[in-house]
């Protein structure tokens, strides 16, 4: 296949972070994939990091938040196929509910911005089919975790 670059096979971790008010926050991403579309905050897994020390970097590079991880949601996956000269991508993004501490969120490193949505908002978003199934996964997580 001339003029194909490589397949890569990249490790990603992202976090559906809930609000004390059942607010979730996505980021509005500035770098691909999906640039300038709403987004679980999240990014790559670092050689030698651990999942839980990934998704918790990559909030708090992302958002400024500080987070508790209250389980493992899913996994979704996007693959990329090469386009003439460019590489193929397939990503494997590995998705955590999470509750926010305390401190307030902003948008920083690889978000354009940052904003908090409630579940009712959620079939208008104009995002990833995948991320709209991940964020349900963490509310019925999270409903399950709050029950008696």
């Amino acid at each position: 296949m001339a003029g194909v670059g490589p397949r890569l096979i990249i490790v990603g971790v992202g976090a559906v972070v809930w609000s004390a008010r059942q607010e979730f926050l996505l980021v509005r991403r500035a770098q691909p994939p999906r640039q300038n579309e709403w987004s679980l905050p999240g990014g790559k897994l670092e050689f030698g990091e651990t999942l839980h020390a990934a998704v918790k970097r990559e909030v708090r590079e992302e958002t400024g938040l500080e987070i508790e991880i209250l389980g493992l949601v899913d996994v979704a996956e996007l693959v990329q196929h090469e386009d003439e000269g460019a590489e193929g991508r397939h990503y494997v993004l590995v998705d955590f509910c999470a509750r926010a501490l305390p401190g307030d969120a902003f948008a920083s490193s690889d978000a354009s911005e940052a904003r908090w949505f409630s579940l009712a908002e959620v079939d208008a978003l104009p995002i990833w089919n995948e991320t709209r199934r991940i964020i349900a996964e963490s509310a019925r997580l999270l409903e399950t975790m709050s029950s008696p």
